[in-house]
């Protein structure tokens, strides 16, 4: 018998939209939360059809079933232009709470969004947290399949993560019409996923897939749309020294840049392994920052003297300054970055993560592993 694993995630009372790549267990989530919702998924080719061929059916459905409170609506980007005649039903004061999932924006920001604004509430789910998993999180596994629920639930995690890397990265862009050549798109993934973890330079992502500049420039503005990568920016609130203006740029999940970032004998593991770490605490950051209300926003820092530390989370909760090492023993360079902000920053909480077993407390900086605090990073649980 599967376990069933439940998911951090507070439904509002009104109408939302649930985002999230595919795989993260929207429908999984919804089918278990509401049971009885009259359920439209636009994943089904004939219901596809109809809805695409005559929006207003919905309106006419949903009349024809006057005791329904909820409905869902799955893949609503399929067909955008149902936004209107939901718009038209919300105007009308109806007390239906539509639930509206995606797993690409792109389509909706086209085509009026905004009509929602103010009505439809945003949410997003993200892969597995680690406090999710407990005693089911293991670090090493997530470091090679990743956190992605429909991953994690199969019976070879592996070959489901690299067929969702071909079929939906890949296939799912092209069945979209988002891109006309899949080859160079092909090529811009695996070049693109050395700079995961580092400091996005578009030209340099250009020149190595021979593409121009401007197509990589919205093949990044593809993956950030289907919610499969996003970017960092640097941290200047204040600064006492000159900062960089680069983004540094993540995958959404370790398993996908795995799978994603070729290996042969010119690279070096320990750098692969490094870059996942500190993706899969930026994918954490993301997570519980999101499922927070977005009270926070999340950073990183570099100086043009090259002084640089992974993740700077600051909002109205917290000031924290996180380096990841992976390593499982500190040495003073390690702290050097830390120690820079600390100094410019007195009033940051400065934490290293490491793949070491015990705490530890370095010149006013709290070395934890990097297990421990991803178990301990609950949404919700009040940030002490």
């Amino acid at each position: 018998m599967e376990t069933i694993i439940p998911r951090i995630f507070e439904a509002p009372e009104d109408s939302f939209f649930l985002f999230g790549p595919r795989g993260t267990g929207k429908t999984t989530l919804l089918r278990k939360n509401y049971p009885d919702a009259l359920w439209i998924d636009l994943l089904e080719p004939d219901v596809f059809r109809s809805y695409s061929a005559y929006p207003e059916r919905l309106k006419e459905v949903i009349l024809a079933h006057p005791d329904q409170k909820t409905v869902v609506i799955d893949e609503i980007q399929k067909i955008p232009e149902l936004l209107s005649v939901i718009h038209s039903l919300i105007e009308k004061k109806s007390r239906i709470q539509f639930i509206l999932t995606g797993s690409s924006s792109r389509k909706i920001k086209r085509t009026g969004a905004d009509l929602l604004a103010g009505r439809v509430i945003k949410k997003t789910l993200h892969p597995f947290m680690a406090v999710e998993l407990g005693k089911w999180f293991n670090l090493s596994q997530a470091l090679t399949q990743g956190l992605l629920p429909i991953v994690r639930s199969a019976r070879d995690p592996l070959s489901v993560l690299t067929t969702y890397v071909s079929l939906y990265v890949r296939e799912e862009v092209q069945m979209e019409g988002l891109v006309r050549n899949i080859g160079n798109f092909s090529r811009f993934l695996e070049a693109v996923s050395f700079s995961h973890g580092s400091i996005l330079n578009i030209s340099n992502v250009a020149r190595e897939c021979q593409i121009e500049r401007k197509v990589v420039e919205g093949y990044i503005g593809i993956l950030e749309d289907l919610l499969l990568a996003f970017r960092l920016p640097v941290f200047s609130r204040r600064a006492k020294r000159a900062v960089i203006a680069h983004p540094k740029f993540y995958f959404f999940d370790s398993g996908v840049y795995r799978v994603l970032r070729p290996a042969g004998p010119l690279d070096r593991p320990e750098g692969i392994a490094g870059a996942a770490l500190e993706g899969l605490v930026a994918q954490h950051l993301t997570a519980w920052n999101s499922y927070r209300g977005e009270r926070n926003k999340v950073y990183y820092w570099r100086t043009a003297g090259g002084s640089e530390i992974d993740f700077v989370v600051y909002g109205a909760e917290v000031f924290w300054a996180i380096e990841v090492k992976n390593t499982s023993r500190i040495r003073p360079e390690d702290l050097r970055g830390l120690n820079n902000f600390k100094s410019d920053y007195p009033q940051s909480s400065a934490y290293l993560l490491y793949r070491g077993k015990e705490r530890l407390m370095k010149n006013g900086i709290l070395c934890l592993p990097c297990e421990e605090f991803l178990l301990g990073l609950n949404p919700t649980k009040r940030v002490s």
